[in-house]
């Protein structure tokens, strides 16, 4: 796929979607990240549900640590894994507030120390919180960037690091956003549909289907 290409695919996404973002619910870097962290084999619905528990009673880190290990497992046991993400918060709680004065840090470095966050976590706290351009590659972008060949690659790192290279710099700041998004209602893993995508003409997708 050539720069060209490319560069009408996002321009179209955009057109499509001007201000894209997440679909989960926050105020504060602290709340991303606490819904981040909670998102994990989760769906962005089932984790905003228990956040509309939790934030009213504890959004910050000292909030949380207040509230308990089982207080807080009580909030979110509707989520999958909520045991162990409830460990994983409450022990990023205590750091934030021991190294960084309970503030969200915003380099990549400070905030893959915090337990449960890895590189993808940390991808969308810079990006989204902090307005870095950064490439949060979940399973939707994977898929859609090898699909479409707007950036194949044989694992999430390789994708990441392509996107990064090849994204028009006018469009790096939201292009994680619209492809997770074209992902997740347009270029979906069984049956993408094709007949409504707004960059069928552009992707490169040889099993194209007639679905809308």
């Amino acid at each position: 796929m050539n720069a060209q290409k490319r560069y009408e695919i996002f321009s179209r996404l955009r057109d499509h979607n001007p201000t894209p973002t997440t679909e989960l619910h926050w105020q504060t870097p602290f709340e991303l990240l606490t819904a981040v962290l909670l998102s994990a084999q989760a769906t962005d619905v089932g984790v905003n549900k228990a956040t509309a528990r939790l934030f009213p009673v504890a959004n910050t880190p000292q909030g949380i640590l207040d509230l308990g290990i089982d207080g807080l497992k009580d909030k979110i046991k509707t989520i999958g894994l909520y045991n162990s993400k409830a460990d994983n918060l409450m022990k990023t709680c205590h750091l934030l507030l021991e190294r960084h004065g309970g503030e969200v840090p915003d380099t990549r470095e400070a905030l893959e120390a915090l337990p449960g966050v890895g590189r993808k976590t940390a991808n969308v706290i810079l990006n989204t919180a902090f307005g870095q351009p950064t490439m949060a590659v979940d399973t939707h972008i994977f898929r859609v960037a090898n699909r479409t060949r707007i950036a194949p690659g044989k694992n999430v790192l390789e994708v990441e690091q392509k996107l990064m290279r090849h994204v028009p710099k006018d469009f790096l700041h939201d292009a994680h956003h619209w492809l997770i998004l074209h992902g997740r209602y347009t270029c979906v893993a069984r049956k993408p549909r094709c007949g409504s995508c707004v960059i069928e003409d552009l992707c490169e997708y040889k099993d194209k289907t007639e679905i809308e």
